[in-house]
């Protein structure tokens, strides 16, 4: 890599893909001639077009590494656009070739290869993997809100009278609670109502698994530090890349991402962040298996508003739930396109946000880790 990583140019046509096998065929190619080791956890179903669907992870360094950076991309699917984007750049400006002594890189590409391909922040579970990481032996966590509103946030129908009724209960809900605790009830995670958003499942999903092997592959939980950074899309103003950081207050990790991070970070727990506080968040799942010595931030880049949001992930749960999704059907497709332009808008300034951002944090992190 140059000197500085904001020496080698932008190109934004390879690093960013149309679609899921694009951007899986670009990552491997790219992880091979940057001479990674490669590792593949083939997922057992398939994408839209037949195509083989996989996580896939490169280790660059020495293998005995004290220090780790992993790159984390995909855990909401359709969201993976960014994440591979950045990885993908990383790569072509040469950022493996250029690592500092004792310091490794592992890239996670597509954790939620069924999402990625299909156009959904679920997995094939139809789960969302943020919320999955939680003790299913445990009395899973309640939502009052969300159970009050589950059907009008899902309608069984799109239009009339049932859809008219669904909208004045959520606005009526909405000027009772107000939208705070409206963002908790619709998006902080629910166990119950399998059909509708923010579902966290009754058991571990495969993307959930793999993660685990993948931690227990490269032996994580014995290296000195471990940074993660997990890329995801959707909260905040139009291509800011925030920092957001759940570790509780006063532990090692916070503190280690306040410094390394510096004054951008935020915290769902203090009210500073575009993200409310959480439940089953795959950051949870990384401290459990490795402890204090892992720094988590999910890099959250904002695209448009929470409400257009709402509408577009209620049409993908309804169009899931309530037919049989021909991908080739106008509907679906119009459906789809929605959906991935509010996760992944594809236009050249927002990409170019996505890239700055992600090398400073990752010249961040790597400086963190290496005084570390």
């Amino acid at each position: 890599m140059p000197a500085h990583p904001f020496d080698h140019p932008f190109d934004l046509a390879a690093s960013f893909s149309d679609d899921y096998a694009q951007a899986r065929t670009r990552f491997l190619a790219a992880a091979k001639d940057a001479r990674g080791t490669l590792r593949v956890y083939e997922n057992p179903l398939t994408g839209p077009d037949g195509e083989a669907l996989s996580t896939d992870t490169a280790w660059f360094g020495p293998g005995d590494a004290k220090h780790v950076l992993v790159l984390q991309s995909g855990t909401h699917g359709v969201e993976g656009f960014t994440g591979s984007g950045a990885i993908l750049d990383w790569l072509g400006a040469g950022g493996a070739r250029a690592l500092p002594d004792g310091l490794a890189v592992l890239a996670i590409h597509a954790i939620n290869p069924h999402g990625f391909a299909w156009l959904r922040r679920v997995t094939e579970e139809n789960v969302d993997l943020n919320r999955n990481f939680v003790d299913f032996a445990a009395p899973l966590p309640e939502n009052a809100g969300h159970d009050e509103l589950a059907d009008a946030l899902v309608p069984s129908a799109l239009t009339g009278p049932v859809f008219e009724d669904a909208e004045s209960k959520i606005d009526a809900w909405r000027e009772k609670h107000g939208e705070k605790a409206f963002s908790v009830a619709r998006g902080g995670g629910q166990y119950k109502h399998a059909h509708s958003m923010f579902y966290g499942g009754t058991a571990p999903t495969w993307s959930r698994r793999t993660l685990e092997t993948i931690m227990d592959d490269n032996t994580l939980a014995a290296r000195a530090q471990v940074a993660i950074v997990d890329f995801h899309t959707g909260l905040g103003p139009f291509g800011y890349g925030e920092p957001i950081c759940s570790h509780e207050e006063g532990t090692p990790a916070l503190a280690r991402a306040k410094r390394w991070y510096g004054q951008s970070v935020t915290e769902p727990a203090t009210g500073s962040s575009s993200s409310v506080l959480k439940v089953g968040l795959n950051e949870y799942g990384w401290m459990a298996k490795l402890g204090p010595h892992a720094t988590f931030i999910a890099l959250e880049y904002g695209t448009y508003t929470p409400e257009r949001g709402r509408l577009v992930l209620r049409e993908d749960h309804w169009l899931h739930a309530h037919s049989n999704v021909e991908w080739s059907a106008p509907e679906t497709q119009r459906n789809k396109q929605q959906i991935r332009t509010h996760f992944y808008p594809d236009t050249d300034d927002w990409r170019e946000m996505v890239l700055f951002r992600s090398r400073q944090i990752v010249r961040q992190a790597t400086a963190g880790l290496s005084r570390a």
